[in-house]
């Protein structure tokens, strides 16, 4: 096998991180992931049970969360903790409105 050097490879036509714009990022540079579809979770809180616990359940039953009223609620965009926030109600309907953005350990920030 031939080792091949960066030269001998097309130009994609992909932006990529270079010297020269690392101080001038903006929203423009996400544009190809805008339409890439995210699964975003709202938690209120959660529950551990049994089966049979769960099987018990009916309409009208009580559900017991780990959280206390007024707690901020985690949000999760892929599964992954993003956020907390609030439970907020707009026009008849719930929504949250976030007050807290989780930045990762591992994101170099």
């Amino acid at each position: 096998m031939a080792d091949l050097g960066l030269e001998d490879f097309e130009d994609t036509g992909i932006p990529g991180p270079g010297p020269e714009d690392e101080g001038d990022k903006s929203a423009a540079d996400l544009a190809p992931v805008f339409d890439v579809p995210v699964n975003i979770s709202a938690v209120l809180g959660k529950s551990y049970m049994s089966v049979s616990q769960l099987l018990r359940l009916g309409q009208g039953s009580v559900l017991e969360l780990d959280r206390k009223v007024g707690e901020a609620i985690d949000i999760y965009v892929n599964n992954r903790l993003v956020a907390r926030g609030e439970v907020v109600v707009v026009d008849d309907r719930l929504g949250v409105t976030m007050t807290e953005i989780i930045k990762s350990e591992d994101s170099g920030q």
